[in-house]
């Protein structure tokens, strides 16, 4: 069927593909099977639900833009803007090495770097954000790129401060709290996986930690204050370590030998007014392991003999009490690609098996409260039921035969004012936005733009 994509000032439903056969997605009950329901849509099995086009397309800067992309207001205006970057890699040790800051009309606003020496893919976090980091009530663009940390003006792109920094320790950029400030105003950088180190706004060195618990740091530190104390601490890697750096507590897991690699992912499952009252999901890169712990580092469960990657959070199944885990499994081969949806107590709810399911958010895309499962690699959005109820059209797909599943990113944020959390596709070469328009507006108004600490592991 061809398919013509129209411009368009909002999120337009252009087809509904009829005569395709939906992949049965009947409840599994006993056994080690998902008690809901076991979904296949590898290749091209599924009628796509209805096709969403981009309610806007930013073409990124040819020479400057790359596909690392946060956004945020930079400018003052009241209007998001879209940042992108290209990063320098050799024996993966990368540093910032250009960035891009457009309207989402595609206008440049500024540029800055060498775009002579980078490259526009990514296979990790690329150090840079977006953050009013002095609390002066204007946003900067923060980097770091090799041997400097690099404060941005939002505005202008000229450079406000450059602080020394070890050449390695350009990996990824984490704001947080270490000194109980009103807002964070503290930096976190790190080499690739030995030593992390902590920086107040002005540049002064707070600490720095190597091998944090005796193994190696993770992908990016997850700032909590599991405490209540005002100052965060730092999931470092298996270590959670105290605000000034001190080790608070080490996992050590029960199943495997996690010495075989480090923390792919950390979020919060959880909250609770005592240490012992969180809820931590955590994944193990080459342990090929997921455990749950609480704000004391005690295990409450451990799943092992999968290598799981990258974790949302959030609501799927209203029926099941507490948050869901969305968790997918990489390392597998194309065209058998799952995602695991469990419960606090790690139940198997659902599993979706696409051609690639790497990279994944979770949106309340039909307004009804509950989160939708939406995949870069297919634009998938599949419900509770286990159906794909639309895809979100790239309309020049840049998917290829050399490179067929690194093509694209995927995240979410308030892209247009409303306080609804907005879709975000990014290939190489542009950035696809589609308007969330039947989400729910949460109690609390997403932040305008894709917010802190945007990872990629």
């Amino acid at each position: 069927m061809s398919i013509r994509f129209a411009s368009s000032v909002c999120a337009i439903v252009i087809a509904v593909w009829p005569g395709r056969c939906q992949a049965s997605a009947a409840p599994v009950a006993g056994g080690d099977g998902p008690i809901y329901f076991d979904l296949n849509d590898a290749g091209d099995t599924m009628d796509p639900g209805t096709l969403v086009v981009p309610w806007k397309t930013v073409h990124l800067d040819k020479d400057y833009g790359g596909r690392w992309v946060v956004a945020g207001d930079i400018d003052g205006d009241g209007q998001v803007e879209i940042v992108s970057a290209e990063n320098f890699n050799a024996g993966d040790v990368h540093h910032t090495s250009a960035v891009a800051a457009q309207r989402l009309d595609g206008t440049v606003l500024w540029t800055w770097g060498d775009a002579a020496i980078g490259r526009k893919e990514w296979h990790h976090d690329v150090a840079c954000q977006i953050y009013d980091l002095d609390q002066d009530g204007r946003n900067e663009v923060i980097v770091a790129t090799k041997g400097f940390l690099v404060r941005l003006d939002g505005r202008t792109g000229n450079e406000i401060r450059r602080i020394p920094i070890e050449d390695e320790a350009t990996d990824c950029i984490v704001i947080c709290n270490l000194r109980g400030t009103a807002r964070p105003q503290d930096i976190l950088v790190k080499d690739r996986y030995r030593r992390i180190w902590a920086y107040n706004h002005w540049g002064n060195l707070l600490w720095t930690v190597q091998d944090p618990g005796g193994f190696r740091t993770a992908h990016q530190p997850v700032p909590v204050d599991i405490d209540g104390d005002g100052r965060d601490e730092i999931m470092a890697g298996y270590a959670m370590l105290n605000h000034d750096g001190s080790v608070r507590w080490v996992y050590k897991s029960e199943t495997v030998d996690q010495g075989r690699g480090h923390l792919d992912c950390v979020r919060v499952l959880r909250q609770g007014e005592r240490p012992r009252d969180w809820r931590l999901v955590l994944t193990c890169c080459g342990a090929n392991n997921i455990a749950v712990v609480d704000g004391e580092g005690r295990i409450l469960w451990e799943k092992a003999g999968y290598h799981f990657e990258s974790i949302d959070v959030g609501r799927i199944f209203a029926d099941e009490a507490g948050p869901q885990i969305l968790v997918d499994i990489d390392h597998q081969p194309f065209g058998k690609c799952p995602m695991w949806v469990m419960n606090e107590q790690g139940v198997l709810l659902a599993r979706i098996t696409t051609d690639y399911s790497r990279h994944h958010v979770l949106v309340d895309w039909t307004g009804d409260g509950l989160d939708e499962v939406v995949v870069a690699y297919n634009g998938a959005v599949y419900n509770n039921a286990g159906r794909r109820i639309a895809t979100l059209a790239v309309p020049d797909n840049e998917v290829s035969a050399k490179d067929p599943v690194e093509q694209r990113s995927i995240l979410t944020g308030d892209m247009d004012g409303d306080g609804v959390r907005d879709v975000l596709m990014t290939t190489n070469t542009a950035v696809y936005i589609y308007r969330n328009v039947q989400g729910a507006k949460p109690n609390e108004k997403a932040p305008l733009g894709t917010g802190l600490n945007v990872t990629l592991y």
